[in-house]
């Protein structure tokens, strides 16, 4: 089983940018999207259908803004649209998808450019761990896929030194991060695979950051420690250029 996540910087920018022939390529099983930035009556829901995938998007509130979503070739026995939580759901932060042995969370961590949004990231992140907290007690197995906005360590950061003091690379928020996989008792599913240094998810449109893979790695996919004898595979897309980001992968055993 193949799932990808991709922060597409924009469902409706991408789709301009042959995202749909590009996803054909790929072929994922399930594919989740953070930062959609449209409304639900705003995406071609049709293209996603003509390729063979049900789709569900969280919008914001707010338009051109955040959002959640999620494409599987299989239907989910349910979608969760949200958390439950206002301030978050408002921004369409999460979104689940529920199968018969495991769930599918893609979510979009609040970036943080002041610090009144470095609190309101924090606050999420905290109440992210506990909503995966309490959503273990009946969901053990558990893909939690989404831009975090987030590097953990310092081989995940082009200049560990030079960031040390900028949002995505504060010390509390790498605490945090820890916390979260230790707590929930997930795994990184990719450094699970790989630990080398300059593989990253997203890089800054300034300064020609991309071509000089000036990055960060803030995208990821977490498992359950449940999962983890399930995973044979998980990989940087770096070639798909639709977006700031670039996909990530994961693959499991069914």
């Amino acid at each position: 089983m193949k799932v990808i996540s991709y922060n597409v910087n924009g469902i409706r920018a991408a789709l301009k940018k042959d995202f749909m022939d590009w996803l054909s390529f790929a072929n994922p099983d399930i594919i989740c999207f953070q930062e959609s930035k449209a409304q639900k009556d705003q995406i071609d829901i049709d293209s996603f259908e003509k390729a063979g995938y049900y789709s569900y998007w969280h919008s914001a509130v707010k338009k051109g803004y955040s959002g959640v979503g999620i494409a599987t070739k299989k239907k989910p026995n349910r979608i969760a649209f949200g958390c439950g939580m206002e301030d978050y759901d408002n921004e369409g932060r999460i979104i689940r998808a529920d199968f018969d042995e495991f769930s599918v969370v893609s979510t979009y961590v609040p970036s943080a450019s002041n610090m009144e949004r470095l609190d309101f990231k924090l606050k999420f992140c905290d109440d992210l761990l506990d909503h995966i907290l309490e959503l273990q007690k009946k969901v053990p197995n558990l893909i939690i896929s989404g831009d975090f906005n987030i590097c953990h360590k310092e081989t995940d950061i082009h200049d560990p030194v030079r960031l040390k003091s900028v949002s995505g690379f504060l010390p509390v928020e790498r605490e945090w991060m820890t916390q979260f996989i230790e707590k929930c008792k997930l795994v990184d599913t990719f450094r699970f695979f790989n630990s080398q240094r300059d593989q990253y998810s997203w890089w800054s449109y300034r300064q020609n950051a991309r071509a000089k893979n000036k990055g960060w790695r803030i995208d990821y996919h977490f498992v359950t420690q449940t999962l983890k004898k399930k995973l044979t595979r998980a990989l940087i897309l770096k070639e798909a250029m639709h977006s700031d980001h670039c996909p990530v992968l994961v693959e499991l055993e069914e």
